[in-house]
């Protein structure tokens, strides 16, 4: 019944126009949208339509939500799954927006995104601007903590998101097993196109390598062709011709 109702509001709202103030934050914001042309593009509005309005957005430290913000941090995930479904986000319900890196009561160290087991996703709205603004250095703090919740879709945070076929799981686990552990050994081709921080357990590694195929999906491919497969297998793409 759950699943029924959600079917039947996402395509309530997949019915509605577009505002047309969000195309300008789009092009402005959004540089992988302009490579996007037909029905890849529109598909793209309709899932961003849905996400922008199905999804609760709430300001943290002074930060106003309004139709830019809304827009970009919703680009970012839709941008994920275009080739899959939006279902792969239905346990996140809420999006908490920051203007910058934040801190939690008591502790030093600055955040500039995070994603819980509970359905929320906290994001430093400076850093997602700053991400998508450079779409070569693989770093990108939206699409790395949207990658998280694609992870925690498949059951746990734990660098398996759910996969199309019983069959893909085992290559899967033996691709990302073998470059993790490179790259905690500081060994392996990988490290060339994947940030040191993927070596902090296997959700990390998933996430890291998301923002990398995504942002630097050339280097990748002729690096670790084998990461580059069974990531473009679960993305179901090829970044360098869709944006």
């Amino acid at each position: 019944m759950f699943g029924l109702f959600k079917r039947l509001s996402r395509r309530k709202l997949a019915q509605q126009p577009l505002p047309e103030a969000w195309l300008p934050h789009l092009e402005r914001r959004v540089p992988f949208f302009r490579d996007l042309e037909g029905p890849l593009r529109e598909r793209f509005l309709t899932d961003l339509k849905v996400f922008a309005w199905e999804k609760d957005f709430v300001g943290a430290g002074g930060q106003a939500i309004d139709d830019e913000v809304r827009v970009v941090v919703s680009a970012a995930a839709v941008r994920l799954v275009l080739h899959l479904d939006l279902s792969y986000y239905n346990r996140l319900s809420e999006i908490v927006v920051y203007p910058e890196a934040f801190r939690h009561p008591g502790e030093e160290t600055w955040i500039l995104g995070e994603a819980h087991t509970w359905g929320t996703v906290v994001l430093a709205w400076k850093s997602v601007v700053l991400g998508l603004a450079n779409q070569e250095d693989a770093h990108d703090t939206a699409a790395h903590e949207f990658a998280h919740v694609l992870d925690r879709a498949g059951g746990a945070f734990d660098g398996t998101p759910e996969l199309r076929a019983r069959a893909h799981y085992r290559p899967w686990a033996q691709v990302m097993t073998r470059h993790y552990l490179a790259l905690r050994r500081g060994a392996g081709r990988a490290r060339k196109v994947l940030r040191q921080y993927g070596a902090t357990n296997e959700a990390e590694f998933f996430a890291v390598a998301t923002e990398a195929f995504f942002e630097k999906h050339e280097q990748m491919r002729k690096q670790s062709p084998d990461l580059f497969a069974v990531l473009e297998r679960f993305y179901r793409r090829r970044p360098a011709i869709e944006g």
